[in-house]
């Protein structure tokens, strides 16, 4: 196990200089498992202070969690992204462990991934999972995940193979920077893709996951939260890449315009009518709302660009960790 600085209290006393490490643990109907991530947690992170963000759970959660010595909060909107909004509000740390509450993620890994996020001044290391284990990783989750993670990394960058972990390491710049709009579990999308669309130094490391154990059930529902990120991605490619975005609608509504086009101007070349004037009209009006489309993600690329200087000075505004500090 990586040795890191003591931390000996959530007030921040430390009589050996080093990093405030938070492990943030969200949790819904967790009893069967917070226990033994916090136990895992406090053992291979011994600096850090865990805390678990309770979120309206039926069952004894709350309880087993205190029990473990983890520092229990609430959030009573339902939702993921809710309720890493709230952690990401309240809690100050020099470096973040945000991990699911469901004991299938390695805790022995997260000294590895604090190590490397401090030596090499990153701001963001992903965990990839790693199992063979069928009922850990259903293979319908592991082809929407693959789809899914293509489509950002065509969009935004080549850099994670697996954007829908759950197990992640951030800096402080990288939290108090990061403007969390999701409600559920798109979280994860959209904590990829900020870092990602900032070029942030980032990393991925791999990781052992494995099985829920009996009795314990998961939140992820494989369609519905799928379609939500499939439309989170379309959201964000239209915000961030809007150019890009307006530009192939333009194209498609063109090119469909122009094969409408090509039977009448044969017909019109050879008899010098158009036969089919609604057909005509059609194609007018999708050729003018392709060049519309063109011109709007012109405009919009202009505040996409002053949107991004903004929000760059904002990550740049928050100094990076220093084994110093």
């Amino acid at each position: 196990m990586t040795n890191l600085p003591d931390v000996n209290s959530e007030a921040g006393t430390r009589p050996i200089k080093g990093p405030r490490i938070a492990v943030l643990v969200p949790c819904y109907n967790e009893e069967l498992t917070i226990g033994k991530v916090v136990s895992g947690f406090r053992a291979a992170l011994p600096a850090a202070i865990i805390y678990v963000y309770d979120n309206n759970s039926s069952d004894r959660t709350i309880e087993v969690a205190l029990a473990a010595g983890a520092l229990v909060r609430c959030e009573s909107r339902q939702g993921k992204g809710h309720v890493v909004r709230r952690m990401f509000a309240d809690i100050d740390a020099d470096i973040y462990v945000l991990v699911d509450g469901d004991d299938t993620y390695d805790a022995a890994a997260a000294p590895c991934l604090v190590k490397r996020l401090m030596e090499e001044t990153l701001d963001f290391v992903n965990c990839a999972r790693v199992s063979e284990a069928v009922e850990a990783y259903r293979a319908g989750h592991r082809f929407g995940n693959l789809v899914l993670t293509g489509l950002v990394r065509g969009v935004f960058g080549k850099q994670f193979n697996d954007m829908l972990s759950g197990y992640k390491v951030f800096s402080r710049r990288f939290v108090k920077s990061f403007p969390v709009t999701t409600d559920e579990f798109e979280i994860e999308t959209e904590l990829t893709v900020h870092a990602l669309e900032l070029n942030m130094p980032c990393a991925e490391e791999r990781a052992s996951y494995g099985e829920r154990p009996f009795g314990s059930v998961s939140k992820l529902k494989t369609y519905r939260d799928g379609a939500r990120i499939l439309l989170l991605i379309a959201h964000l490619v239209r915000n961030e890449r809007p150019l890009q975005f307006f530009g192939i609608a333009g194209l498609i509504l063109m090119l469909i315009s122009i094969i409408l086009d090509v039977p009448l101007a044969a017909t019109f070349l050879e008899t010098g009518l158009v036969p089919r004037l609604p057909t005509a009209v059609l194609s007018v009006g999708l050729a003018v709302i392709s060049v519309l489309s063109c011109f709007t993600g012109l405009i919009l690329d202009m505040v996409a660009t002053m949107r991004y200087e903004m929000k760059r000075l904002t990550y740049l505004s928050i100094p990076p960790f220093s084994r110093n500090n």
